[in-house]
Parts: C-alpha cells; structure tokens; sequence
C-alpha cells in the first residue's frame, strides 16, 4: 500500500509534557545496514566518511548492479531499482536473516523521476509509443514488487512517501511495525536525480540509498540500538555534522542523513570512548520531522552485543 506522512494523535511535547496522552513509541535494535551512494559505495566507505576517518570517493561509483535480479532484469532495471535492491540485499545479508519471510517497508520521496519524466514527455507527445516496461517501474511500489518477486517474499509490503519526511515516515512505519508484531522488519529508503521537466519543479541531486532491518530484540549481531517517541512542536531537520554527509544533502533522500550519521556513531560500540565530542554526538537524540509539528524522535542507546562487534 502507498501511505503518506503520519499525522499526531495522542503524542507528547518535545520537552515530554503530554498533549493528548502518552507518547508512543519503542525500542528497535539495528541488526543490518546498508548504504549505497556514487561517492560512498557501500556502508563501511560512508561509516568512515560519517566519522571523519575517510573521504568520500573523488571518482563516482558505476550504478550498482544487484545480483539477486537475473541478467536481463539488472540491464532493464531503472536506478531507483537497482539501488533500493542491492541495499536491501546487502542489509538482510548482515542480518542473517531469510528475505522471504521479512515484512518490508520501502520509502522514496519521488520514485523514479527519471520513469516519470519518459511518461510525461510521451504522453505529451506520441502516447501510442508508452512502453509497457517504463510503466510499470512508473509506479511507487516498483522496487518493492521486484524484491518480494526476487525474494520469493509473501510477507507484508509497503511503499509510502512524505515528500521531505520520507525517511522519518518509513522509519516510523518500519519501527511501529516491528513493536506491533514482535518481528523484524526491513527497511528501504531511496531517491535519485530529477531530470527532464520535473527537475525545475522537483530538487533532487545524484543517488542515494540505505536499508535497515530492524528487530525487536537484541542478538550477537546488534548494530545498534533506539529508542524511539513521537514528539509535537515546531520541528527542523537536524544539522550534519560531517562534510561527507553534507555532499549528499541535495538528494532527496538527505532527511536519512542525520540518522546515518547517528548509527556510524552509535556503532561504534564505545572504541572511540576517549574521543569526548564523538562520545557526546553519539548519545545525543535526533528529531527527525513528520510534518511540521509532529517528529520522531531517537535516542541511541548503549548495546552490549554492538560493543562486542566493533571494530
């Protein structure tokens, strides 16, 4: 199904003074990650960027090529898919997890613009010529109908937006998700380049994806662990703190970065304990908006099991 931004019902203030009740929320442990930008090709380039220990490529990565789609689908697959399915793969595979049996969410502010710049232009101009195989990727839930067929996957699927609260939304979805049902659930949150006619009405620079799979109890490969509220008020997107991230804020998908940036922190899992600002950011809580006064709000919080796997 495709949802749009959630809106506040029964949430609690910013500085926790109750409006209609208590506030949700829950505790999600991160048991996969991955992230694919052209300059950070893969989660442990951008965790290093992230923590100032590495630069982000000076030459672009080629788009990625998932292996779980057959040859003739990889060359047919347009960005969007080929970048929501080889992140989704890399984190289910950290995971330890069976794709086929994971509910999913999968998250994109504008779906395929490039897709949709085609449809618009032909329609406009030879609507006899539409392709058959550019519509069907036109649609929001393109990626999430080639994972589950992929994947063999007869779980729960949903693709959703919220314009610039895209990743906040699916966050929230994904979170709520794996709290109500006691079971992991995964995450994918992508976005790519405007072009054609949409470019001038719609901003969104290069490419960019991550996938979470999110559990509800802690296992020996715990990540990283939130806790997570709603909270009403005027809300901002948090600032980057890295150079790295801020490269890729003209994407679409950037609302994901501020929370990346927590994880490549929180996964630290103490090494970097003596560092006291890293240390500081890394217990901070981020608010990421929903709408204008309605946020999701995640504290990191300390995980034996990610203390053991860092690195």
């Amino acid at each position: 199904m495709i949802r749009d931004a959630p809106e506040a019902a029964g949430i609690a203030s910013a500085q926790g003074r109750a409006v209609n009740g208590p506030s949700p929320g829950g505790t999600f442990h991160v048991e996969g990650i991955a992230f694919w930008a052209p300059t950070l090709p893969g989660w442990a380039a951008a965790r290093a960027a992230f923590r100032g220990d590495a630069e982000p490529l000076a030459t672009p990565a080629k788009r990625p090529a998932p292996e779980i789609l057959a040859p003739a689908e990889r060359r047919r697959a347009p960005d969007t898919v080929a970048l929501a399915l080889e992140v989704a793969g890399a984190a289910v595979r950290e995971s330890g997890l069976d794709a086929a049996t994971l509910p999913s969410v999968f998250t994109s502010a504008h779906g395929d613009l490039a897709v949709n710049d085609y449809m618009c232009t032909t329609l406009a101009s030879q609507p006899t010529l539409i392709s058959p195989t550019k519509f069907h990727n036109s649609v929001h839930n393109a990626a999430a109908g080639y994972w589950t067929i992929a994947t063999g996957c007869h779980a729960a699927s949903t693709a959703l937006t919220a314009f610039d609260a895209s990743f906040g939304a699916g966050l929230l979805e994904a979170a709520s998700q794996c709290l109500a049902d006691a079971t992991p659930v995964l995450l994918v949150a992508f976005d790519v380049e405007a072009t054609g006619a949409l470019a001038s009405v719609t901003a969104s620079a290069g490419m960019l994806a991550c996938a979470l799979v999110l559990a509800p109890r802690a296992s020996e490969r715990t990540v990283a662990t939130f806790d997570w509220s709603l909270a009403s008020g005027a809300n901002r997107s948090p600032g980057l703190r890295s150079a790295a991230a801020r490269s890729l804020g003209g994407n679409a998908m950037a609302g994901a970065l501020p929370f990346l940036e927590a994880m490549a922190l929180a996964s630290d899992g103490g090494a970097r304990a003596v560092d006291a600002p890293s240390a500081a950011a890394a217990a901070a809580s981020i608010s990421l908006p929903l709408t204008r006064s309605l946020a999701i709000v995640l504290a990191p919080r300390p995980s034996a099991h990610a203390a053991a796997r860092a690195t």
